[in-house]
């Protein structure tokens, strides 16, 4: 998979060579391609923004430098089609369901805003491009942030860790928090390792039981507790 970010902090997307993702980019897995939007400014400050239409506080990112940035990441390849992402407060919530379904696409693009946001135009530009495989704006929760760069961080971890190979074990997924099948609408359930006591704690007798079908049916239980708990929206009627 290739992924390319834009953002006015490349050096705030380092953290993406560290840890799984890392090893992803090393072993060839995922391919990562980082820019820097103040390239493609032509004024001596290096302009990004200006001034919002209609007024208002705040500034808002200017669809030049964007235009410039995303048409030369999208010319460095004539065979595939990118998909341009973009995070925002005001995009469709980010969830596993949508991480899975950007884990299919060969190539990603994030754009990483700021102060106000991206003038509107550029989303509605390339949504229109056939040379394109689309926009998607997303949002990583019901808050706001300085900018897309800590949102991107997210969700690129969260897409690269179901590509084939990236996990050192591929099941780990299959038992996450809102994994498709039977942990789709709840949350991991506690878990437990070495030692047996710890601070006066053990471990539940039936993890120590050996049979798998009781520990399987106690897991699930475990999971519907804490989904009660914290997460009851997720729970079925």
């Amino acid at each position: 998979m290739r992924i390319d970010v834009v953002s006015i902090f490349p050096e705030y997307l380092d953290a993406l060579r560290l840890s799984l993702v890392g090893k992803a980019i090393e072993a060839g897995t995922i391919d990562l391609r980082v820019h820097d939007l103040r390239a493609h400014t032509h004024d001596r400050h290096r302009t990004v923004d200006d001034t919002p239409y209609g007024g208002g506080p705040g500034m808002v990112m200017s669809p030049v430098p964007w235009g410039e940035a995303l048409d030369q990441i999208r010319e460095s390849d004539s065979e595939g089609t990118p998909r341009l992402v973009i995070p925002t407060p005001s995009g469709r919530r980010y969830d596993q369901t949508v991480a899975t379904e950007l884990s299919a696409h060969p190539w990603l693009v994030f754009a990483c805003g700021r102060y106000e946001g991206i003038d509107s135009r550029v989303a509605e530009h390339y949504a229109a491009r056939e040379d394109w495989d689309g926009v998607a704006e997303y949002s990583v929760g019901d808050y706001v942030l300085a900018g897309g760069e800590a949102a991107v961080l997210v969700m690129v971890e969260s897409v690269a860790r179901l590509l084939p190979g990236v996990l050192g074990n591929a099941e780990s997924a299959q038992d996450d928090s809102f994994a498709a099948g039977d942990m789709a609408d709840l949350l991991e359930g506690p878990v437990f390792t070495k030692p047996p006591e710890w601070r006066g704690l053990g471990i539940p007798d039936v993890l120590l039981s050996g049979h798998h079908a009781r520990i399987a049916e106690w897991r699930r239980e475990q999971a519907r507790q804490r989904t009660e708990t914290h997460r009851p929206d997720l729970l079925p009627d």
